[in-house]
Formats: structure tokens, sequence, C-alpha cells
């Protein structure tokens, strides 16, 4: 089974909940996620510093990460991760939607 992380822009919360739901069920990942804000609660600075740590973790133990890159977009976070788990020999699938 391959181990993939989820990476996108917390704004596509909802939809990447969604995602993770259909690779596990439908493609037999097994799916790390990302911490998601519940009930508008901002983070603080030093919450997104040990989040983004915590993410690259999940990333070293993926065999993938999985881009979740609704309408084309791919925030600074997310290029980072990109560059991260390129450099360090991941595979990097982007999100095809289905209109």
């Amino acid at each position: 089974m391959k181990i993939v992380t989820i990476c996108g822009s917390i704004r596509y919360s909802e939809e990447m909940m969604k995602i993770s739901e259909d690779l596990e069920l439908k493609n037999g990942y097994v799916v790390l996620q990302c911490a998601y804000s519940v009930n508008g609660y901002k983070y603080k600075d030093l919450d997104i510093q040990m989040l983004a740590k915590i993410h690259k973790k999940k990333i070293d133990i993926s065999d993938a990460i999985y881009v979740v890159n609704i309408d084309g977009y791919i925030g600074d976070s997310t290029r980072n991760e990109i560059e991260y788990a390129t450099k360090n020999g991941k595979e990097v699938i982007y999100h095809k939607s289905i209109d």
C-alpha cells in the first residue's frame, strides 16, 4: 500500500478531507492528512511553525505527496512542500478535478 501525505491550501480543507477519503476507499492508499483548523480557530505563528515541521515528518515517512490544487492554486507553503518532497525523492501526485 502506498503512503501519501495530502498537501494543499487550508482554504480547501473540506475538499481535502473528501479527497483523502476517496484516496483511501477507492485507491487503497494510506493517507496522512494535515491538521485542519476547526471552528474558525486561527493558528498562531508558533503553531504554524510546529505544524510545518510535523508535516515535513509526514512527508518523510510517505512514499508520495498528493497535491490538492483546486482551480490550479498552489500557495507558498504547498510549493515548499513540493520542493521538500522532490528533494527527498518522493513521488508528487497532482489532483485532477473531475467536473
